[in-house]
């Protein structure tokens, strides 16, 4: 009798443990596009088995210091604006895959959204007031398509760190049209100093953390690079009792993609299929077999599949290259 009920106990667990691998959010960040689209599309994500995919609005304002932005307008990518962010969504729901809308801040010539500062107090309450328009919008959009996830900011540290009041009170709002569950997208650089964690449901991470100095890092280097870091995670997820999500990983297929894995800068050459691939396996060998940990979103996935990656390119994008082999081995586990 008692090896029976030790037996059903075992059972019980492995399929515990199984179901906690299976629901790990395997995701994609869908990039937005001129035009709408369909199965043609939507079919290489499956094929990779993501069971997830981000998908990206976007705002723009001039410069760092300016305090209006525009968005939705007739002049952007229809997968920018509200009814392209509706039309993908529809698309993939249709195919069983979950979305998390994640808006985002596009500064003139692409200067980096952690540094958007106001100059006065003037502007940061135009900013603010610019601000909660166009994430309230997207959250309502969000609520129309019952996206499983919402992501209220994307790498904002100067504007967060300086108006706290502004963005927990942001989310009591995000929370009166929005039912899902809610995460922001800290740069790796920038997660321990937020203070809202609490508020949210997921801690978001950009996990762009450089691990090693190699020019074709290993397996093993990659992951002795995420032993403090991760370290470091896990204490944070332990303060807050909150699980963590990767909003954005990945590397670029080119050499050193470890020493600073953020880096956009356009390199010519040095194509390196290996060191993004070992890359991808160390972050999932680290990560993927936690309790706490929720999941990621691979960076960036493009919409034409057949002209996207290849063998010229040494971009983040995983597409027909030999991570995007590994990324379907590794989604399938």
């Amino acid at each position: 009798m008692k090896a029976k009920i030790l037996f059903l106990v075992v059972v019980v667990f492995l399929q515990f443990s199984a179901n906690c691998q299976s629901k790990k959010i395997n995701g994609v960040s869908f990039v937005s596009s001129r035009d709408s689209i369909n199965q043609t599309h939507i079919q290489p994500v499956i094929t990779v088995n993501s069971n997830h995919v981000a998908l990206m609005p976007f705002g723009f304002i001039r410069d760092l210091a300016s305090p209006t932005i525009t968005f939705n307008s007739t002049r952007q990518w229809f997968g920018e604006t509200e009814n392209g962010l509706i039309q993908y969504a529809k698309a993939f729901q249709k195919q069983g895959i979950k979305i998390m809308v994640k808006p985002q801040i596009w500064v003139w010539r692409g200067e980096f959204t952690g540094l958007i500062e106001m100059k006065s107090e003037e502007n940061w309450q135009i900013l603010e007031k610019s601000y909660e328009d166009f994430i309230v919008a997207y959250a309502k959009s969000a609520a129309k398509i019952n996206a499983e996830i919402f992501c209220i900011g994307t790498e904002l540290e100067k504007f967060v760190l300086n108006r706290p009041q502004f963005w927990e009170q942001l989310i009591r709002t995000i929370r009166k049209v929005y039912k899902g569950k809610l995460t922001y997208a800290a740069n790796w650089d920038e997660y321990k100093k937020l203070t809202f964690w609490n508020q949210l449901d997921f801690i978001g991470v950009d996990a762009y953390f450089p691990l090693s100095e190699k020019e074709t890092p290993t397996v093993t280097d990659f992951e002795k690079g995420w032993k403090p870091h991760k370290i470091e995670i896990q204490q944070l997820q332990k303060k807050f009792q909150k699980p963590i999500l990767f909003t954005e990983y990945g590397y670029r297929s080119v050499h050193f993609n470890g020493k600073q894995p953020w880096k956009v800068d356009d390199i010519e050459g040095n194509i390196n299929f290996q060191a993004q691939v070992n890359g991808l396996q160390a972050i999932h060998n680290q990560f993927w077999k936690e309790d706490w940990f929720a999941g990621g979103f691979v960076w960036k996935w493009f919409h034409a599949h057949e002209k996207s990656g290849g063998k010229n390119n040494n971009r983040f994008t995983p597409q027909n290259k030999p991570a995007e082999q590994l990324l379907k081995k590794l989604h399938s586990n």
